[in-house]
């Protein structure tokens, strides 16, 4: 049991990176430092994309508007974290 709780951890390590490079990405895109016409650049824009989408949308949705400030990678490397916590926490001291 203690495999699947490293694996699920590991996961979520490996997707906090994920969200991290998806925000980069943004940010560069948005101030024009890579060449968004680009094939590779393109392709990593679109994994980025659809990696991260799916997770930031409800977030999005229950996030008032801020103008043009994006916050839901903030929060959902929050709840990762809580996650992670909880796991090393409180759930792996009871399977020991």
């Amino acid at each position: 049991m203690l495999a699947l709780i490293r694996t699920v951890d590991l996961a979520l390590s490996i997707y906090t990176w994920i969200i991290i490079a998806s925000a980069v990405f943004s940010w560069l895109y948005a101030f024009n430092v890579i060449n968004s016409s680009n094939r590779f650049v393109a392709s990593i824009g679109d994994f980025l994309y659809r990696a991260t989408e799916p997770a930031f949308r409800p977030i999005r949705n229950l996030l008032p508007n801020l103008g043009g400030i994006d916050i839901s990678p903030i929060v959902l490397l929050l709840i990762i974290f809580f996650i992670r916590q909880l796991l090393w926490t409180t759930i792996a001291p009871m399977l020991i």
